[in-house]
């Protein structure tokens, strides 16, 4: 058994556990802390993101979306995306889907 909240708030990044991968799904869990290292990211699978706790900012091609506890945002396969700021303690779920 898991539970989503017993986690970890690393000193700066982010801390990616895998929590399930099965067949043609990948399911992530993520803590992030407020001190972000601003990486890109363009993977070959679509990504569902939801925040369970917290607040984050994406950007995806050149526009911003601010998201916050609750609210998912879907990001297709091969789209140039980054995590600009979260607040400490932020928690994500990322789905990949081949």
């Amino acid at each position: 058994m898991l539970n989503l909240f017993d986690t970890h708030i690393p000193n700066n990044g982010e801390q990616f556990d895998t929590l399930l991968e099965h067949k043609n799904i990948k399911i992530v869990r993520i803590v992030s802390s407020d001190t972000l290292e601003i990486n890109e990211y363009s993977q070959s699978e679509d990504e569902w993101v939801v925040l369970i706790e917290g607040s984050a900012v994406l950007e995806l091609n050149t526009q911003r979306y601010r998201l916050n506890k609750g609210e998912s945002f879907f990001i297709p396969a091969y789209t140039v995306h980054r995590v600009l700021e979260t607040q400490e303690g932020t928690i994500w779920l990322a789905v990949h889907i081949n």
